[in-house]
């Protein structure tokens, strides 16, 4: 029989590994709870039709987005090789913020509008990439509203290319999502002004766009 004080170094030995492997499993659970909804993604998106500007109507609050920002807008211009110029702007206080990037499909050969969207960080010297999921859940006919999501349903954006639309359109925008099993409450609409700031050339930062582009020719 081994003495109190060695089985309880043991037992304390064996807690962070008792952490560990509790974390593991719940990772591996959450990882499995967010890949076994299967989303439908929209297929042979015309991504000439999908250019321009689009104005966020509603979002899920997120770490990189302030909760106090108006006006938010993205503009997406297609590149010579095929991957899109990036630019999302907002106002805080008055104040132009903005960044760019780049977004390719995840797979080129696939027909699903599965994207990955490029930027770099710090805004005081950009240099290290972060990369996410862009997923065009669905879009209209006409290609005037979009609801944008991912593969862990952490992030959801409704567009438009207007920067107001009625309550029947913008609910049956929040129901295309709460279809994919997103958790359409904690959707939050962005302020957006009567008449739209004016396209602007100067920000907090941003990169040469063949810079960009050149490193996925």
């Amino acid at each position: 029989m081994k003495p109190q004080k060695e089985l309880r170094n043991l037992a304390m030995a064996e807690k962070p590994m008792f952490h560990c492997l509790f974390l593991l499993a719940s990772l591996l659970l959450f990882t499995a709870v967010a890949t076994s909804n299967a989303t439908t993604v929209v297929k042979n998106l015309d991504l000439k039709r999908f250019m321009g500007r689009w104005y966020e109507i509603a979002s899920f609050p997120s770490f990189f987005e302030k909760s106090d920002a108006v006006d938010t807008r993205a503009t997406y211009t297609l590149n010579d090789n095929g991957t899109i110029h990036v630019l999302n702007e907002n106002w805080i206080d008055g104040k132009r913020n903005y960044i760019e990037g780049i977004a390719y499909k995840a797979d080129p050969n696939s027909d699903e509008a599965k994207l990955k969207v490029k930027f770099y960080v710090p805004p005081s010297f950009p240099i290290f990439p972060v990369i996410g999921d862009y997923w065009v859940l669905y879009i209209d006919q006409d290609y005037q509203y979009a609801v944008i999501g991912g593969p862990t349903k952490i992030f959801l954006w409704i567009l438009s290319r207007k920067s107001h639309i009625d309550d029947a359109t913008y609910n049956e925008l929040v129901e295309k999502a709460k279809d994919e099993g997103y958790d359409v409450s904690k959707l939050h609409k962005t302020p957006q002004s009567e008449t739209p700031p004016p396209p602007v050339d100067e920000g907090v930062f941003s990169l040469d766009d063949q810079i960009l582009s050149g490193e996925l020719k």
